[in-house]
């Protein structure tokens, strides 16, 4: 009796064993799947032709609470004479009547653009110093005291394309708000970001320790996370995503391991001579960071106001889905989409240029 019960327990063992090696071996394929990049994705590379860079300020560094310096650019508010301010806005009116359609009433508030902040947080494989440029300028031009963020992994901050952990780019910002607070106390800031930077920005309109930081938030073609319909298979070809690897990761964590998140799970169509200015790869938990957690949590749980601008011709994001996908979830989301404007027209090319910076330069808290 003996002998059989252990026996038994043997052949239980046994076929355990075997089960926990089976399980093994399938997630270390899946971590093992080479990732691929996709091919250049000229819409992208092209739109730097044309930016004025002898405008773009020194990159400046502050020490966040790890020791690690994150770099960032300030662009000082000019005078916004009122004779230039009237000639913008019925520019940007005309503008806005021929080539913006706004989901929501409600436009600009008028009057002069002073004591306003902004923090522009650039996207996927970008820095301070890239494309976004051309808009941060025009932000400041409109008497907009503007701050342009290297997010950690891009530009002058940290290890590029890796973070230590999945919650460091908001202690990073939080720690960024304090060092602008040092010279601009009681400033009232907005939050701007482009792409997967509006994705993480929405991230941290719903955070309820940082949400109050700033009044307002503005998402410029933003990614809404996995799941949206406004996303184009593949970002229309920016971005390649290695779904077996992330998954393997995924499942190690759910079984209590975390280990090779350090490991890239995302490849971005950057030119190949870029490495100086781009970021080509992204670790599974930088990915998991630098995102929303997906637009059907946090949209509901922001309490300011959130305003999204998006072009008809966005190639890496659906933009007539924009006010449809967000306002079934968040009514009170303001959405605008401009005519001929695509994903990184949203913050090179001058018509959306007017319309945003305008916009960030007049409209209060209330959206008014």
């Amino acid at each position: 009796m003996a002998v059989r019960l252990l026996r038994g327990v043997l052949s239980g063992l046994k076929w355990a064993l075997c089960a926990v090696g089976g399980v093994a071996l399938i997630l270390t394929a899946m971590i093992a799947t080479p990732l691929e990049r996709p091919p250049e994705m000229r819409s992208v590379s092209d739109s730097a032709k044309g930016i004025d860079w002898t405008t773009l300020p020194p990159l400046e560094r502050f020490q966040a609470r790890d020791g690690t310096w994150i770099g960032y650019r300030h662009y000082a508010a000019k005078a916004f004479s009122s004779e230039v301010e009237a000639g913008s806005r019925e520019e940007n009116a005309s503008k806005q009547e021929s080539g913006a359609r706004s989901h929501r009433n409600g436009n600009g508030s008028g009057g002069p653009a002073a004591g306003r902040g902004a923090i522009f947080i650039h996207g996927s494989s970008g820095s301070s110093g890239t494309v976004n440029h051309a808009l941060t300028h025009a932000i400041a031009a409109r008497g907009v005291e503007t701050w342009a963020l290297d997010i950690r992994g891009h530009g002058g901050s940290g290890t590029r394309g890796d973070i230590g952990y999945v919650g460091q780019l908001e202690d990073d910002l939080v720690d960024f708000v304090a060092e602008v607070r040092k010279t601009a106390a009681d400033l009232p800031l907005t939050l701007i970001g482009h792409s997967a930077g509006a994705g993480f920005s929405l991230r941290v309109a719903a955070t309820p320790i940082m949400q109050d930081m700033f009044v307002r938030t503005v998402l410029l073609a933003p990614y809404l996370g996995h799941d949206a319909p406004t996303n184009r298979p593949n970002a229309g070809g920016w971005a390649n995503f290695n779904v077996p690897r992330f998954f393997g990761l995924t499942a190690l964590r759910k079984l209590g391991i975390d280990c090779c998140s350090q490991l890239p799970v995302l490849a971005l169509a950057v030119p190949p001579s870029s490495a100086k200015y781009l970021v080509s790869t992204y670790s599974d938990r930088l990915t998991r960071n630098f995102a929303t957690r997906g637009y059907r949590l946090d949209l509901p749980a922001t309490t300011r106001p959130v305003t999204i601008f998006g072009g008809t011709d966005d190639e890496m994001m659906i933009s007539d889905k924009y006010a449809q996908t967000v306002q079934a979830v968040k009514p009170s989301v303001d959405v605008k989409v401009i005519d001929g404007i695509n994903h990184m027209g949203i913050v090179t090319h001058p018509k959306a240029i007017s319309v945003i910076a305008e916009d960030v330069a007049t409209r209060g808290a209330g959206q008014s």
